[in-house]
């Protein structure tokens, strides 16, 4: 028994941030920020928007698109480092409100790297017990960034995706290889200080404790590139396959820079390239499938296809799969 992904979703909000709004304010010059990072702009959740408005959006994409019947779900693990509340989880409220009558469900904080171990417990959990799983991954970054913090607030967007895993006879169907990775020596280097049980939030005195810190870019470049493209050559041999054997990959969206340095390493053609980064930025573990789901049309994805995902974020954590449709 294998898995496969037999439908997707994404969702980004209305609201449009282009380069020039933040550049304005950060006093940086016309073009820095494309220069650097190859974003033109990002979206930003409304006022009223919760991370589960946003998840429930995607997750009724995927269902819809092939009309599936909910109520043979199992599981719906939404990945994400910006739930509703701390507690409770903000799964279950996703899956009442998508109708998920028999499903179990769980919140997978895995920062950027978050996806590929949400679809490593959902292609498990589909192979063992026979049961659909829906997998989110959705993040609301703009209000978790420092509006005066050049290194993060040029980068970070608010978006969700959706893959929907379901149990397949074909045995060779789902992850055909996998290395998952952390390097918790470099535990700091994106960080929220304040807000957990090292820094309660009931001391904290000075407010931007609580927003992302990005304490050394040049380390997490260097760092994101060798896990990404390291983890992505250590899963295609364990698959028994090279990067010509793979159709399309979708790295994690981080920035323009750090795909083009994991492309290179890896020799992958920019045809066989799948991004979204330059119109909607990076909402972390949301990138993959948002991407995914965003180009699903275009990219005549069919069965038997390989993909590689590869992804790297705070932590260190992150790695890649190798996944067969």
């Amino acid at each position: 028994m294998g898995s496969t992904i037999i439908a997707t979703g994404h969702y980004a909000p209305a609201r449009r941030v282009g380069n020039a709004e933040i550049e304005a304010r950060l006093g940086l010059e016309d073009g820095w920020i494309l220069r650097r990072t190859g974003i033109r702009e990002r979206r930003y959740a409304a006022a009223g928007e919760a991370l589960s408005d946003m998840a429930v959006q995607a997750g009724e994409m995927a269902l819809t698109r092939i009309g599936f019947d909910r109520h043979r779900i199992g599981l719906l693990i939404l990945a994400t480092s910006t739930p509703d509340h701390l507690l409770p989880p903000s799964a279950p409220l996703v899956a009442y409100r998508l109708g998920l009558n028999g499903a179990g469900g769980i919140d997978m904080a895995g920062a950027c790297g978050g996806f590929l171990h949400a679809l490593a417990y959902a292609d498990g959990f589909a192979r063992l017990h026979r049961k659909p799983v829906l997998v989110i991954a959705a993040n609301i970054l703009s209000r978790r960034t420092n509006p005066e913090e050049r290194s993060s607030v040029i980068l970070f967007a608010d978006a969700a995706g959706a893959v929907l895993v379901a149990p397949d006879e074909r045995p060779t169907a789902g992850i055909r290889g996998i290395e998952l990775a952390t390097d918790g020596a470099s535990y700091d280097l994106i960080q929220i200080p304040a807000g957990g049980s090292r820094q309660p939030f009931n001391t904290v005195r000075d407010p931007s404790d609580t927003l992302m810190r990005i304490r050394d870019g040049r380390a997490v470049f260097a760092k994101a590139v060798e896990m990404m493209a390291g983890a992505s050559d250590k899963a295609l041999a364990a698959a028994g396959m090279s990067i010509s054997d793979v159709r399309y990959c979708v790295p994690h969206q981080a920035n323009a820079r750090i795909i083009g340095a994991v492309q290179k390493k890896l020799g992958l053609p920019s045809d066989r390239l799948l991004s979204s980064v330059a119109d909607y930025g990076n909402s972390s573990a949301a990138t993959i499938p948002f991407t995914l789901s965003l180009h699903s049309a275009e990219a005549e994805l069919k069965s038997g296809d390989r993909l590689l995902f590869c992804a790297a974020g705070a932590g260190l954590t992150g790695g890649a799969v190798v996944y067969e449709l």
